[in-house]
């Protein structure tokens, strides 16, 4: 079903790599115009056909900006995230403070500068990206991580609510474990600090997915694809578990 998002203008945070990427290549490849940002704009290479600009979400004044010269989009996906590991007495006030800022700040950030936009042209989708860690599901060592991701399926449900007459739709997709860069730095990080071979850390993650294998960023991006095009114009303010059963 090539071109499921031909005409449409999206932009996509955290681009640079796992799942913002594989989601701004999906979105080319039906169709879409990407704005493909990300605050490293050298891990853009490679994500051809797309708009590739920095863009820091943790800067208020930099997403307005961003806003402005990029004018009105169709879909607004925000996939910039930040897994701390530990308990609550692991998490100091900044550990606290940066993973609210950047996994729940960030997206009210963009979504009220793109948002008039949205509404300008009578409508969008808007697709954040929460997690099976949360209000899905506790998960051991997933203190604020989880906090900040149960805060991003309320404020989705919220903004989902207060437009829903105005064209405006907004989802969550609650991931499982992803293959990514950002999991080879949990693991490896991991492993140095409990001493133990990287591959026996990474077995272990693998051995906790019931479906028996770690998610591609693919399977993520293809839900995506989904929640931003039309086939979905009667799906607002849902949560879509893509998790191989982690939830179950």
């Amino acid at each position: 079903m090539a071109g499921r998002l031909k005409g449409k203008v999206a932009l996509v945070t955290a681009a640079g790599h796992g799942i913002g990427r594989a989601i701004a290549k999906a979105f080319v490849a039906e169709g879409a115009t990407v704005w493909a940002t990300d605050v490293d704009v050298a891990r853009l290479e490679g994500i051809d056909r797309a708009k590739r600009r920095k863009l820091d979400v943790l800067s208020d004044k930099q997403v307005a900006a961003f806003a402005e010269k990029v004018g009105p989009v169709d879909i607004l996906v925000n996939a910039a995230g930040y897994v701390h590991h530990g308990t609550i007495l692991e998490c100091d006030d900044k550990a606290w403070d940066f993973s609210f800022d950047l996994n729940v700040h960030s997206m009210h950030r963009t979504i009220k500068a793109f948002l008039p936009g949205m509404l300008e042209k009578g409508g969008g989708s808007i697709v954040n990206i929460a997690s099976g860690a949360g209000s899905v599901r506790g998960i051991p060592n997933r203190y604020v991580y989880g906090a900040t991701k149960a805060a991003v399926i309320g404020l989705t449900k919220a903004v989902a609510a207060d437009f829903i007459r105005k064209g405006v739709r907004a989802n969550a997709i609650c991931p499982g474990t992803i293959e990514s860069p950002s999991l080879d730095d949990r693991i490896a990080t991991l492993a140095k600090t409990t001493k133990q071979p990287v591959d026996k850390v990474r077995q272990a993650f693998i051995d906790r997915q019931p479906i028996g294998r770690l998610g591609k960023p693919e399977e993520i991006a293809a839900m995506a694809v989904y929640l931003a095009g039309d086939e979905s114009s009667y799906t607002t303010g849902q949560i879509f578990l893509v998790d191989g059963g982690f939830a179950l």
